[in-house]
């Protein structure tokens, strides 16, 4: 997909050199930037506090159960 964005002269100096410096073209970098920003903020993330949990003392594990679990039933469609 291609299209156009409009920097400001100082920001496109900045993208110049930054490129340069990398050794690699302006669009490849921009191309990466907004890859990686998307891949920060662009999809739904679990709250770190959900993250962090590890579980609570007194509860077993929730896969400690399942060897009381009956085998899944034949799908009668497949």
């Amino acid at each position: 997909m291609n299209f156009n964005i409009y920097l400001d002269d100082e920001t496109g100096r900045q993208l110049n050199d930054v490129a340069r410096q990398a050794g690699i073209n302006r669009n490849a970098l921009v191309r990466r930037a907004v890859s990686e920003w998307l891949n920060r903020h662009g999809k739904p993330r679990w709250p770190d506090e959900v993250l962090a949990f590890r579980g609570m003392a007194d509860m077993p594990p929730f896969e400690s159960g399942r060897d009381s679990l009956k085998p899944p039933v034949a799908d009668p469609l497949a």
